[in-house]
């Protein structure tokens, strides 16, 4: 666990609230992402990060290779910043950010974006017009488990048959401007869910042996079509099952860098903490209760307790029910609050990883010596790609 009191006395003359990395924890997340994926090559997942310095710090590793971004201009803005393997996850219609990747060759060259449909290059045609530049697209597959009416999983692709796959793929080599260069597959209902009781477990066994299957004969059929220079899948929570699938050549990773609480009862991996904001005490309302300013960081996602934020240092403090995080103010309760005083400082966790930064226009390392090197947020270098 890490030490909170460290973190804290590193960062004690610096105002509140603040966003803390433990760099020591971080190091050790990406050398476990490593040795997890047994020399299948991952790709960083930005949105997870939003910390460039760390996002070029991942890249760097060895067991690393390219970027997967979650907006088109955010890849535009780190291929001209010299990345040259960009997967964007999700499709983009972004007019501006169209326009501006076909501007430049290194650029067309850097970013493969997402599609999923004919509709999405229906709707980049009625932007750039049919006669511009090739673009490299890669084809989202629908990665989640049908069992009758019950969809387990993320509402992404309309693409989950061999047969849609193989249309839609036929489709994109059809149409002038474009390049079939991929496949993904993202495994939500494994990679994002924690193995909390054996149902659940079961659940993933089974969604993980039918995607193999299904992922094995898209991946086949589309081949004789185009010629496929990644096929991706997979996510921190579920490395080990998805880069075992020889029809794998990457995966993607991100979350695993900072474990934030959502990955905290996985099986396969212990989280290890690594992302921390601190909020000072203001007051002390009622015995064994003090009031932290600030504090209301609520994660994406189904509304509900698992996506906000959790005071963990000191130990033994809680959030009131009533009151949860708030904007302006977040009481927290429990034995240590009675120890708290005005200016004292309490350290929390984040639900997801990169969200949090989008709180914050810096983020502090700490070390195991206590020396700090803070650095922007992509909200620190006035980016704003939500």
């Amino acid at each position: 666990m890490t030490d909170g009191d460290h973190l804290l006395r590193a960062t004690r003359d610096l105002p509140a609230p603040l966003a803390l990395i433990d760099r020591q924890a971080l190091d050790g997340n990406l050398a476990d992402l490593a040795r997890r994926a047994a020399g299948v090559p991952l790709r960083v997942a930005t949105k997870s990060v939003r910390v460039r310095s760390i996002i070029d710090q991942a890249a760097a590793h060895r067991a690393f290779g390219g970027l997967m971004t979650y907006s088109l201009a955010e890849s535009v803005w780190l291929a001209d910043l010299g990345h040259d393997d960009i997967l964007l996850a999700y499709p983009s219609v972004h007019a501006a950010a169209l326009h501006d990747l076909v501007a430049e060759p290194h650029r067309r060259a850097a970013i493969t974006l997402m599609v999923d449909s004919a509709d999405s290059l229906d709707a980049i045609d009625a932007v750039l017009g049919p006669a511009h530049p090739a673009i490299q697209v890669c084809l989202d597959v629908d990665a989640s488990l049908r069992l009758g009416p019950v969809h387990l999983g993320v509402r992404r692709s309309p693409v989950h048959t061999v047969r849609q796959a193989r249309r839609v793929a036929e489709e994109i080599a059809s149409r002038p401007g474009f390049t079939l260069t991929g496949l993904m597959f993202y495994d939500a209902q494994i990679a994002g869910l924690p193995d909390s009781s054996p149902a659940i477990r079961l659940v993933k066994k089974r969604s993980a042996d039918e995607l193999a299957d299904r992922r094995g004969a898209v991946v086949a059929a589309v081949r004789k079509i185009a010629d496929l220079r990644l096929v991706n899948g997979g996510g921190t929570g579920s490395l080990e099952v998805t880069g075992a699938d020889p029809a794998i050549t990457e995966m993607t990773a991100g979350s695993g860098l900072f474990c934030p609480t959502l990955f905290d009862h996985y099986d396969a991996f212990e989280a290890r903490p690594a992302a921390f904001f601190a909020l000072d005490v203001v007051r002390r309302p009622a015995r064994g209760i003090a009031t932290c300013f600030a504090g209301g960081y609520i994660a994406s996602g189904p509304a509900g307790t698992s996506r906000v934020p959790q005071p963990v240092y000191p130990e033994g403090l809680s959030l009131i029910g009533t009151e949860g995080t708030g904007e302006v103010q977040t009481p927290v309760t429990g034995r240590a609050a009675h120890k708290l005083r005005p200016g004292d400082r309490v350290l929390f966790r984040h639900a997801k990883a990169g969200e949090m930064c989008e709180r914050f226009d810096a983020i502090h390392l700490v070390d195991e010596t206590g020396q700090v090197d803070t650095q922007p947020t992509y909200r620190g270098e006035g980016k704003n790609f939500g």
